[in-house]
């Protein structure tokens, strides 16, 4: 049920390329999520746009999902403000027809030969490669957690599923008293505010419906803090102290064990510690996807090795190969956002590269990404910050503080990023704090 995204079935009415062996493109982009999708279609818009267009086919999307998911609408989801049917598409539909769609799933990686192979023993050529392939979500790396999430009275759910993203919200509208525990993983995950901005919805929700004297909020995370970034993480901090919300810090959870309802946490020095539960939010561990962990283009902890200005490769000798997104060395956080500022520039490089055999340089991601942390119904902190965890706030100059929660960005995440990405960024044109217009170098 949470098969990683580039293992899912082949879709039957996916249009099916030949399978000859030697098949050769131009670009190949391994991955169709948020990267994936942006960056073939930016790669194409960016040899048109310069009057060198490529041929039809010449870009190839490697993927075997039959959908594509707006995950960051899952929060939503979550929240009760939208239904999960609204954050899948047929990823076939999404595919323009100039652009290829191979169907498959990537094995191996073959840098030294510029080939990868598929699972079904398919070789594939490029001149360059795009790695858009995500991360995995570590779903069996906390004991008992995969039997919980699929027991209806288990009160365990997680935002971090199209499956049970759902649960998350029937869980806490069913809930009239007792523990609502939220956790967080020590390590890298996808958005790291998400696990918190359930929590602070399901509290003002607890709140509006008269529930919240009988509930019990804890957040028990695996961080130090409550984000990474101090001037935020300060924010949500005594946010929690004057919501009277519990914090745990490095609690890492380790065991869920759903027929008595009870949550094992571990601590830094190895200390075990058990919470009785009625409501549990899980954020699962995870980490780079087993198939590039084990390739040559990995650094040693298992994400692609990229230079974090110019997104290529850390070895020269794979020069024609970039990542972005959650796949990437790039030590900034995994948010769509992030992939709106790395897109543009990682197809500028390319597009150097391919025209000159240089990089542009003056083509540099500096970092950015952005968290925007939902507070409650109506109200939004929102987050940006670049490498070093500096903020880089869009908006300083109208609203002076972002750490200030306000309703216009709580509406930028409930209606206008959802209505962007379906209408734009899958599509390659919506470049985040640029919004349609393409950054020039």
């Amino acid at each position: 049920m949470f098969s990683n995204v580039l293992a899912r079935r082949v879709p039957t009415n996916a249009r099916l390329l030949s399978t000859t062996a030697g098949d050769k493109y131009k670009v190949v982009v391994v991955g169709a999520g948020s990267g994936g999708l942006s960056v073939a279609n930016q790669i194409y818009n960016r040899f048109k746009a310069a009057g060198k267009p490529l041929n039809k086919e010449d870009v190839a999307v490697v993927d075997s999902a039959h959908y594509h998911y707006y995950q960051p609408g899952w929060t939503l989801v979550g929240s009760g403000l939208k239904a999960k049917t609204e954050t899948r598409r047929r990823l076939a539909d999404l595919i323009p027809k100039h652009i290829a769609h191979i169907p498959e799933s990537v094995q191996i990686f073959h840098p030294e030969s510029s080939t990868i192979t598929t699972t079904t023993g398919r070789s594939i050529s490029y001149d360059m490669l795009v790695v858009a392939a995500g991360l995995q979500i570590n779903w069996n790396g906390i004991e008992g957690l995969s039997q919980a999430l699929v027991d209806s009275s288990s009160g365990v759910s997680s935002i971090y599923s199209y499956d049970t993203c759902d649960k998350a919200w029937a869980d806490i509208e069913a809930l009239r008293s007792g523990n609502a525990i939220f956790t967080q993983p020590a390590g890298v995950i996808k958005c790291a505010g998400a696990p918190q901005k359930l929590m602070w919805m399901a509290w003002d929700r607890f709140r509006r419906t008269q529930r919240g004297d009988n509930i019990n909020v804890d957040f028990y995370t695996g961080m130090p803090t409550m984000f990474s970034v101090k001037k935020y993480s300060e924010a949500l901090n005594s946010l929690r102290q004057q919501r009277h919300v519990g914090g745990y810090f490095e609690h890492n959870l380790v065991k869920v064990n759903s027929a008595n309802h009870t949550a094992t946490f571990k601590k830094p020095d190895g200390t075990l510690v058990d919470t009785d539960y009625t409501l549990l939010h899980v954020t699962p561990p995870m980490g780079p996807l087993d198939f590039i962990k084990k390739s040559p283009i990995a650094d040693s902890t298992g994400w692609v090795s990229v230079d974090p200005g110019t997104l290529r490769h850390t070895k020269s000798e794979f020069g024609n190969i970039f990542a972005i997104g959650d796949c990437s060395s790039t030590p900034t956080s995994k948010t769509a956002a992030a992939i709106t500022a790395q897109a543009p520039i990682l197809t500028e490089n390319l597009f150097s590269v391919m025209d000159t055999g240089k990089l542009n340089e003056s083509a540099r991601y500096d970092g950015y990404t952005s968290c925007p942390l939902l507070t409650g119904y109506g109200q939004l902190m929102l987050a940006e910050f670049k490498y070093g965890l500096v903020p880089e706030e869009s908006f300083s100059d109208i609203f002076v503080d972002q750490a200030i929660p306000r309703r216009p960005f709580y509406h930028l995440k409930k209606d206008v990023f959802p209505a962007a990405y379906w209408n734009a960024m899958v599509n390659g044109n919506w470049f985040g704090r640029n919004a349609f217009r393409r950054p020039t170098f």
